[in-house]
């Protein structure tokens, strides 16, 4: 079972490639946007993960938004549901395919530790923002294991405050049958993207929930408060007990 998923999401992969080749260049932002939707959609199937939008607030379409960082799933989960450009670590272009993909896609790449790199990439995101362009990151910059949240880092947050938008929160978690969150969704430690992917075809029965949150208004805030708030936001959403989100 697990070789037939596994040709199919290969198979996926060079239906990608073939698309953000041949067709991406000659077709307007729109149409990049349905294709990109219809492609997420199509891996999670293959991985047979069903994706549950949660009762919340509509999604904002002049918003920078933000959501706590589970997998490498989570672009696709987002995408899947609400095309976005995502700002991403630089590791995951250099992933066989997949890290191509993501580039053609628009996502942002930035390498962690570098001042001059963010400072690059949030000059980048204004302008994106402005251009009417829905812009995405992961504050907490690394993934971690669900049931915890690990401290937003608030300078990407100055980028919705120039752009005068306001930060709307998205929390994401991947549940079992019962309802219980799934270890198998897990991408931590020494984990390789193959690893993950080869648990994920052998898992049964695994949902993506997403919750849209209501919208932060940006106005006079400064970057650390709107981090902290939406920190909360999504840590009261998923439940996270207050110990699981305490401040580093």
């Amino acid at each position: 079972m697990i070789v037939v998923s596994f040709v199919r999401v290969m198979l996926h992969l060079l239906r990608g490639l073939a698309t953000a080749a041949f067709i991406f260049p000659w077709v307007a932002a729109t149409s990049r946007d349905r294709l990109s939707q219809e492609w997420a959609a199509g891996l999670l199937s293959i991985l047979k993960i069903k994706v549950d939008l949660l009762p919340g607030a509509e999604p904002v379409h002049r918003a920078l938004i933000v959501a706590n960082h589970v997998s490498w799933l989570d672009i696709f989960v987002i995408n899947s549901m609400q095309p976005c450009r995502f700002v991403a670590k630089a590791d995951i272009r250099k992933w066989p395919v997949l890290g191509w993909l993501c580039a053609q896609g628009g996502t942002i790449f930035i390498a962690r530790g570098k001042q001059r790199e963010v400072r690059r990439v949030y000059e980048g995101l204004v302008n994106s923002i402005e251009a009417g362009e829905r812009i995405a990151f992961f504050p907490e910059g690394t993934t971690v294991a669900q049931g915890s949240l690990l401290p937003f880092h608030p300078n990407l947050f100055e980028a919705a405050i120039e752009a005068q938008v306001p930060v709307q929160p998205y929390a994401l978690r991947y549940v079992d049958a019962r309802g219980n969150l799934h270890a198998a969704a897990d991408f931590i430690g020494d984990m390789s993207f193959v690893d993950s992917m080869l648990l994920i075809m052998k898992t049964r029965k695994m949902t993506a929930q997403l919750i849209v949150l209501p919208t932060i208004d940006t106005a006079g805030a400064h970057r650390r408060e709107l981090s902290q708030a939406a920190r909360g936001a999504i840590a009261d959403a998923l439940g996270y007990a207050e110990r699981a989100v305490q401040a580093a």
